[in-house]
């Protein structure tokens, strides 16, 4: 076709052209994958040849599509070419024959690996476990053997407070405290890098929480029967000085730990307990099925609503998940909160939507328990979900009220009592508590009060008291061990596991007198993921290959991709930080402000999800054995591309756990080489560094042989390890001079391997590269990297801008290049809005690699990599020349005559014809057009954004969305941030002049708020420094949305047009064998008419998917094997009492000055000291 002179909106001669129909698309398409795409009409590519070929008054028409595929093929051949001259392929191929004698071939056999990997856990926590025996015995014997004295004194105990140093550096300090610290040890610590930590084995430390007076009876009594512990942690570290933090965690909230270490108090109020943290609460209850419900009848007053609120968010802080709940506010009628319309797990996702739904709650009509009840009763009736099947429990917050609702508990939950009742009186109000009372003792369960914000802590976790009474009573049936999610160690440790067992009551008030059924606390011992990563073989997998486990909620325990970024800063778990708009918001989400919570990544969310690995979860979660090879998707570890592989997936039970191993390997690292260093040089009782190729280490010898970096490994135990590669390999060589080769300090595998690459890639520099001029084919570099560790770029100077990762396995281009035949192209990374790329130097350059495969003796595997770096300016010359109708660059450009037609071709014809080459990812690697070359690297549809749109609707690229639950993100601004209050009640100026206002609900609760908060000022009151300064303040984590493009199913070569009228543009794409490079001419759009929808490939936040339809298709877990609901000797008469703090003495002499003035008292709210005497 002969196209005339555009011009935007000029018509286009020939008939308008219908979009072309492309293959059919795959079946199955991830619903991330967007709306269904416009398809092409099969028929219409049979137009273009004749449409291509008509006459008109142009010089130069649109290339024929033989043309292209001409172009394309010189373009394979030229890639070709270079990389079998350069990159070595078949040289380095024989190199590994020549040296055949100083390596062996060895296998793995995934069935032996992954059991033997399981067995090795199983011993390694069950050595945790006995330790654990120990001390939950020792602590049961102890405090049965203690004596309780009531007139005990703060100075008759002595011990190490945790949080003494930190207190007494506080200049805001209170008097109080300071005398208390008289009791308090003074201690000197040692860095230990075991614990990452400075500690003391000879003492235990005690943490307690700051809203307990530690002079309290019960307080001080703790702490002294527990200090007998002191000695039994020491002697569980004699036995296994492996021992990590071992910890007992008391009911009362005292925390004492062992070795002693300074507590890691944030700037501000640390609001730390250990009842609230998940391993507490998992150890003290069996699972729970609690439905929630809320009062929000008209005569709940606005601070009494937001306490309901507050409480609300701070019940559901006390579930894990392994618990299930709904929640529902009731008036006449009864209603969820959210979207949700059953019970639900208590993962973190489904937390959040809880708590944004409770702040919608507004109060109006009456009151109507029965409403609330039967919902509540209906939930836990339903049999059709999944559930924890254990406690189950209702949880009613109200101001008060009349009703007992009898009939209700007859109907649904007499005479076995199956469901607990738990009951919390909200607010200062004059309402008889009796009713509310009645209906917890009548229903085992527990009656609160929470007249303000200080009593919302506590009485929101107490219930756990009542529910560990079946597991006390259960007597050694339910001393189990079970271990927890992954999760983030308090005191920075890093991701760690911890074996939980309860310690119960054994002590009886008299002969024959009835059980106790108090649990004392929960026990614990950690365990980091570090310990078990070692336990696991790495390098031996090769750089695809991988162990994991997880749990019986599918999360993982171990998984390269398990990488938390952030703790939980003013935000949730897993998600966005909160807008907090609201005061009461905030005080919901304190307890996230400093410590971190379970990192809970599903396998399937830390892997792409398709229905083989659902199988094989759900096999591994039922505790089965299993082999599976599938195909699968899998991201780069740079997150910028797709491959689809094949994988064989191993599993095995971890025995005595709930967690299953899991074994990963491609087919190609079924066998890995093992250097064989002869027995002459092991016999030579030399220095490393005398064996022959180290001296290919030694920076002398980079000149002429390439630059080597070196893989961080830890090849031996004393090798200083730096992140500095330079620095690195230097502390191997020094360390080098003093080794041995069979040193029983070293890893041998590791340096013999290493040692061998040395060698083997200076055989490749000396046969190929040295003599070859690297300039002849506009060459930066060429390199060689190998599973042994070692990247050899040459020549040396090419190093000063080598930015891969040193070691091979964590390297993309290494890990691509593995899992891809043929040349990989890796474009230099480039985001859109960092300022572009600077040509100097003809510094720039594209990576191309490819695998070296071996097949030695009938066994096949993939050693190394070897590649060239292209100098991109000089390469997108010689793209034009390929792509033109010149055969090489000296030829002079073709002229086309006045009354010739001819082909425009990506030189000549640069202005009007766009000529790219786009990798399989969809970024840009080459172009003809110069004023684009500073954006090779971009997402293509940041460059064109109509053409790659075009490209996608024809299938030549498919787009996966998953989501990173890992991220972390600059908190989202808070509004109403200042110096003043947050969230308490403000009275009006007519407020202030009505007397009786003085001795309402309001004004009582009002006062507490603000005694409370001058005393803990830090929980109410914004802190611009500390949000400036502290960087845990200034990110969180949160969700992003990753979208990336692969290959699709298109045919190699396609014509087609972009139809948009007046301003439709011909295009041509054709895929470039053995690479990973689509080759794309189109017309230059000279119309900005046809802009279209941009695609996106840059990573988004988001709130992650729709939770409210997630839950209607929950992913398979199991919960625990055991459950402790239930037993008949259980005695519910201690079924309730009120809670609050102490009026302070200042605000019972204001209310006295009321009463003289002639007004009405308030009822003072009951006091007591704790939950239950524990003598």
């Amino acid at each position: 076709m002969a196209v005339p002179a555009r011009t935007c909106g000029a018509s286009r001669p020939g008939p308008a052209l219908p979009r072309p129909r492309r293959g059919p698309r795959p079946a199955v398409r991830s619903a991330a994958s967007g709306p269904p795409r416009p398809r092409w009409p099969l028929w219409a590519p049979l137009l273009l040849p004749p449409l291509l070929a008509a006459a008109g008054a142009s010089a130069y028409s649109f290339p024929q599509q033989q043309t292209v595929q001409h172009w394309a093929r010189r373009l394979e051949q030229e890639i070709d070419g270079v990389m079998r001259i350069f990159g070595g392929v078949q040289q380095l191929q024989e190199i590994y024959k020549d040296n055949r004698n100083l390596f062996e071939v060895q296998e793995n056999e995934p069935q032996k690996l992954v059991e033997k990997v399981a067995g090795d856990i199983e011993s390694l926590l069950d050595r945790k476990v006995q330790a654990l025996k120990r001390l939950a015995d020792a602590a049961e014997n102890f405090q049965k053997a203690h004596r309780w004295q009531d007139n005990i004194k703060e100075e008759d105990i002595v011990y190490y407070d945790a949080k003494a140093d930190a207190e007494l550096d506080d200049p805001e300090s209170e008097d109080v405290e300071r005398a208390s610290k008289a009791s308090t040890l003074r201690l000197d610590f040692i860095e230990d890098s075991s614990f990452k930590n400075k500690v003391n084995y000879s003492y235990t430390a005690v943490q307690i929480p700051t809203d307990i007076y530690k002079g309290s009876t019960i307080i001080l009594n703790e702490l002294n029967w527990t200090e007998a512990l002191e000695n039994v942690f020491t002697e569980n570290r004699r036995q296994d000085p492996t021992l990590l933090w071992q910890v007992f965690g008391s009911a009362t909230g005292v925390t004492r730990y062992y070795p002693a270490t300074p507590w890691r108090a944030p700037k501000k109020i640390d609001l730390y307990d250990v009842r609230r943290r998940p391993w507490y609460i998992q150890g003290a209850s069996s699972p729970k099925d609690m439905v929630i419900i809320v009062d929000v009848s008209g005569s709940v007053s606005g601070l009494t609503l937001k306490l309901m609120k507050t409480s609300v968010c701070e019940m559901l802080d006390t579930l894990s998940d392994d618990d299930y709940v709904n929640v529902a506010s009731f008036n006449e009628k009864a209603q969820p909160v959210s979207c949700f319309t059953h019970l639900v797990q208590a993962n973190v996702r489904n937390k959040k939507v809880f708590k944004e739904a409770v702040q919608g709650m507004v109060a109006k009509g009456t009151t109507g328990y029965k409403a609330g009840f039967e919902y509540a009763f209906d939930q836990l009736q339903n049999s059709n979900i999944t559930r924890a099947n254990c406690n189950k429990m209702i949880m009613m917050f109200t101001d008060g009220g009349e009703d007992r609702v009898q009939d209700v508990f007859e109907k649904y939950n007499w005479p076995n009592r199956t469901v607990r009742v738990f009951t919390f009186s909200v607010g200062q109000h004059n309402y008889d508590v009796t009713p509310l009372q009645w209906m917890a003792c009548a229903n085992k369960g527990y009656y609160f009060e929470i007249p303000s914000i200080g009593a919302i802590r506590i009485n929101t976790q107490e219930y756990l008291d009542v529910l560990g009474r079946p597991m006390v009573l259960a007597g050694k049936e339910a001393k189990q061990v079970q271990w927890t999610n992954v999760y983030e160690d308090a005191l920075g440790l890093g991701l760690v596991v911890t074996g939980t067992l309860p310690v119960f009551n054994l002590t009886q008030d008299g002969p024959g007198a009835k059980k106790n059924q108090l649990i004392l606390g929960v026990m614990g011992i950690d365990v980091a993921l570090n310990d078990i990563k070692r336990l696991t073989p790495n390098y031996t997998l090769g750089a695809n290959g991988y162990v994991f486990a997880i749990d019986l909620n599918g999360y993982v325990l171990l998984h390269p991709n398990l990488k938390p970024q952030v703790s939980q800063v003013g935000g949730l778990e897993g998600g966005k930080p909160y807008e907090m708009g609201t005061p009461d918001f905030l005080r919901c989400l304190l307890q996230t402000t400093n410590f971190r919570e379970p990192v809970t990544l599903d396998f399937l969310d830390a892997e792409l999800e398709d229905e083989n690995k659902e199988e094989i979860r759900r096999s591994m979660i039922d505790g089965n054995k299993g082999h599976k090879q599938i195909r699968t998707l899998l991201k780069s570890l740079d997150e910028r591309y797709i491959d689809e592989v094949k994988r064989n997936y191993t599993w095995v039970p971890i025995r005595s756990t709930n967690y299953s191993l899991g074994l990963v390997l491609p087919p190609y690292s079924t066998f890995y080489l093992q250097a064989n260093l002869s027995d002459q040089i092991l016999q030579v009782k030399l220095p490393i560094s005398k064996l022959k190729d180290f001296e290919f280490l030694l920076p002398s010898s980079f000149e002429s042989e390439g630059h080597v970096f070196i893989a961080p490994r830890e090849y031996c135990k004393d090798l200083n390890a730096s992140d500095n590669n330079t620095e690195f390999l230097k502390n191997f060589i020094e360390l080098m001079e003093k080794v041995t080769p069979d040193s029983k300090q070293c890893n041998n595998f590791l340096l013999h391997n290493l040692i061998l690459d040395t060698g083997i890639t200076q055989q490749l520099v000396e046969r190929v590269w040295r003599d070859q001029d690297l300039n002849t084919y506009s060459l930066l570099a060429v390199f060689a990297a190998t599973d042994g560790g070692i990247t050899r770029v040459f020549p040396n100077k090419a190093a000063e801008d080598w930015t891969e990762n040193p070691e091979p396995f964590n390297a993309s281009f290494y890990r691509r290049s593995l899992d891809n035949r043929g040349y990989v192209f890796k474009p230099p990374t480039q985001e859109a809005l960092l300022r572009p790329l600077e040509l100097e130097n003809d510094t720039v350059g594209i990576l191309v690699s490819t695998a070296v495969e071996l097949s030695l003796g009938g066994r096949t595997l993939r050693p190394a990599v070897v590649g060239v770096k292209l100098d991109l300016e000089a390469w997108a010359e010689k793209f034009k020349v390929l792509a033109s109708n010149r055969t090489h660059q000296d030829q002079p450009q073709k002229q086309c005559g006045p009354n010739s037609h001819c082909e425009m071709d990506c030189e000549v014809n640069n202005e009007d014809l766009l000529c790219v080459l786009i990798d399989d990812g969809g970024f840009l690697v080459l172009s003809n057009q110069n004023h684009q070359w500073d954006q090779v690297g971009r997402f293509f549809s940041e460059v064109d954004a109509n053409l790659m749109l075009a490209l996608y609707n024809n299938s030549f690229y498919t787009r996966k969305e998953s989501y990173d639950y890992q991220a972390a993100c600059a908190p989202q601004p808070p509004g109403n941030l200042g110096a003043a209050p947050r969230g308490i009640f403000v009275p009006t100026i007519a407020d202030f002049l009505n007397l009786a206002w003085w001795t309402s609900a309001a004004a009582w609760s009002l006062f507490q708020q603000l005694l409370y908060g001058l005393i803990y000022h830090s929980w109410f009151q914004a802190d611009p420094a500390e949000a400036e300064g502290n960087p845990e303040a200034r990110e969180s984590s949160c969700v992003m949305k990753q979208t990336q493009y692969y290959f699709g199913s298109a045919n190699a070569s396609y014509n087609a047009i972009i139809d948009c009228g007046n301003c439709s543009r011909l295009f041509h794409a054709q895929r470039l064998t053995h690479t990973n490079l689509l080759f794309v001419v189109a017309e230059k759009p000279l119309c900005s008419q046809c802009e279209a929808g941009r695609l996106l490939q840059k990573e988004t936040r988001s709130d992650g998917p729709e939770q409210c339809e997630l839950v209607q298709r929950p992913r398979y877990r199991r919960g625990p094997h055991i459950c402790f609901d239930y037993n008949a000797t259980e005695d519910t008469s201690d079924c309730g009492r009120g809670a609050s703090f102490p009026p302070s003495l200042g605000v019972l002499v204001s209310l006295q000055l009321l009463l003289l003035l002639g007004l009405p008292p308030r009822p003072q709210p009951q006091v007591h000291a704790h939950a239950s005497h524990r003598p």
